[in-house]
């Protein structure tokens, strides 16, 4: 999130009152949002609901409801963080990725809308090859990518690999909130160095960023590093992957890389490279920029 300007926690205003109303609150805080434009109004009603424990339209509907001391300091400090550039999910613990929610900390990239296109693209494709039943998810974070594909494909079977353990105890929750224990499992491992066996499907969102276009990114001050630095031409991790990938796809497989607008040419070489029968092909956003390859084997 690109903010105009950042306001230190001591800057702002004190929301406190004798007997604050929610309507009250609401007003003071969307005045100190104007700030920063880029940040919706709706923001203040998911840290309400975060707060209250109550559906996202309460703040609409129930102005005059009184806020106790506990959660009118509680949204004070959440509102603070906003306004540094906290992103929102980061405060809310959740954010919604295919139509599903999903347990959210620091220890993960926050799910975006651009990686949904490789999660329509795998289904896709696995609807097209019924008898394609075996996945394999590289670097899962949350674990939004396997998730999102066995909640719309009940006889799929993923292995989802992460190399930190605090984004495997989360993805692991977010398999639990969906009652996928069953058909995801969990290892942690630097890419598929210890993996054996052959997998019809590969997904993958690994970082893809070269390392010094990062500290251009506001994305950067917040979300970890480990799942945004791809190396100095932000292909480091890809090309290891599509080497390791030769020995772990099925021939008649398929591969799905998210992957920085500025790579296609490269990603269609390497595929071509270590895959000389494929079929390469890259899918574009909604914004209309290259985002996700495809990789079919023959």
């Amino acid at each position: 999130m690109n903010w105009p300007c950042v306001m230190k926690p001591r800057d702002l205003p004190n929301l406190r009152s004798e007997s604050l109303s929610l309507g009250d609150w609401l007003n003071t805080a969307r005045d100190l949002l104007k700030q920063h434009p880029e940040e919706p109004a709706s923001s203040l009603y998911a840290l309400i609901s975060h707060v209250l424990k109550v559906p996202s339209h309460f703040g609409i509907s129930h102005s005059e409801f009184r806020l106790s001391d506990q959660n009118r300091q509680h949204l004070d400090h959440l509102l603070k963080r906003l306004m540094t550039g906290t992103p929102l999910p980061y405060l809310t613990g959740k954010q919604e990725f295919f139509n599903l929610e999903f347990t959210i900390t620091p220890d993960v990239l926050i799910p975006r809308p651009e990686t949904e296109l490789l999660v329509s693209l795998a289904l896709d494709w696995l609807k097209a090859h019924p008898q394609k039943r075996r996945a394999l998810d590289v670097g899962t974070g949350s674990g939004c990518i396997a998730v999102s594909i066995g909640a719309n494909l009940p006889d799929i079977h993923f292995l989802a690999v992460d190399s930190s353990f605090n984004a495997l105890q989360m993805a692991n929750k977010n398999v639990k909130k969906h009652n996928l224990s069953g058909r995801i499992d969990l290892a942690q491992m630097n890419l598929t160095k210890s993996i054996s066996g052959r997998f019809d499907c590969l997904c993958a969102n690994l970082p893809y960023i070269p390392t010094n276009r990062l500290t251009e990114l506001p994305v950067s001050r917040y979300e970890p590093l480990l799942a945004l630095d791809g190396g100095e031409n932000g292909l480091e991790l890809i090309e290891r992957l599509l080497s390791q990938a030769v020995e772990l796809v099925s021939p008649g497989g398929a591969i799905f890389l998210e992957i920085d607008y500025t790579q296609p040419a490269d990603i269609i070489k390497l595929g071509s490279d270590y895959f000389p029968d494929s079929f390469v092909k890259i899918e574009k956003d909604l914004a209309g920029l290259p985002r996700v390859a495809v990789i079919e084997l023959k």
